[in-house]
């Protein structure tokens, strides 16, 4: 049987904004990826070190079994423009898209765009948005980052990483969310999920979510960044959950090396 070939796609640099100044590389000596991955299968065998090379292999071929399971996977967040996934984004941390999109629909319709959040009666926003939990200091954010918006951008969200984190209450996170979603821009998004089955799968063994993106930046293609971490919150909220995993219907056991039943 033929080796598999590494992909030619250009995979980025270290020096690429993407890296997180100050974070190990994943193929430099000493990162916590080299270690051993799986568990031996006899007392004589001694478990394997996974170089980059078969590490960025073993996960084109988890893409590519996401792309099957999962063609459409996206932005599950309900929106009609950047600023109301921006909104919404904000209200998703620690609540989950199902609660946010129960409470944008009246949410967007009280108040239509940038300015009407900027004006926004600051009670009367919290009571809008209560059921999603932390209101008081998501409210205070939604308000901040609008009045910014309308001050310094004209209105318009920026596509650019290094201006979107200037927002109040917007980080890498709800940045690669907009970037992914509304620009089509290479983008990684870390919640709960991706890094937890990325770290699952022995693509990082950060717990640091900006590390964890650097890591999986290192991996793969950038026009691969967007739908694998869509994707992966897909698969960690149907297949994968953190309590009971169900690895006997997962179709990435074969190459996951914390599977527990192979099919």
């Amino acid at each position: 049987m033929k080796k598999p070939v590494p992909s030619t796609h250009a995979y980025p640099s270290s020096t690429e904004s993407t890296h997180v100044p100050g974070h190990t590389r994943a193929d430099s000596p000493g990162s916590p990826l080299d270690a051993p991955i799986g568990k031996p299968r006899g007392k004589t065998k001694a478990p394997r070190i996974e170089s980059l090379a078969r590490r960025r292999i073993r996960l084109a071929k988890i893409i590519h079994q996401l792309r099957l399971e999962y063609p459409e996977a996206g932005c599950a967040l309900e929106h009609g423009d950047p600023f109301q996934l921006l909104v919404a984004t904000i209200l998703s941390a620690q609540c989950t898209d199902d609660r946010v999109n129960q409470v944008t629909p009246a949410l967007f319709k009280k108040y239509p765009d940038v300015a009407a959040f900027a004006n926004a009666n600051p009670a009367e926003l919290e009571q809008e948005i209560h059921s999603t939990g932390f209101f008081r200091n998501k409210a205070r954010n939604i308000i901040a980052c609008s009045r910014l918006l309308l001050e310094e951008f004209e209105s318009t969200v920026p596509q650019e990483m290094d201006r979107l984190v200037t927002l109040p209450g917007v980080g890498r996170k709800t940045a690669n969310v907009v970037r992914g979603a509304c620009f089509s821009l290479p983008a990684i998004t870390v919640d709960t999920h991706c890094g937890r089955i990325s770290r699952k799968l022995g693509l990082t063994a950060n717990l640091d979510p900006d590390k964890v993106e650097s890591d999986l930046a290192e991996l793969m293609p950038k026009e691969d960044w967007w739908f694998f971490s869509s994707a992966i919150i897909w698969h960690g909220r149907r297949v994968c959950a953190a309590r009971r995993p169900a690895c006997f219907r997962c179709t990435l056991a074969p190459v996951c090396p914390s599977a527990e039943v192979q099919p």
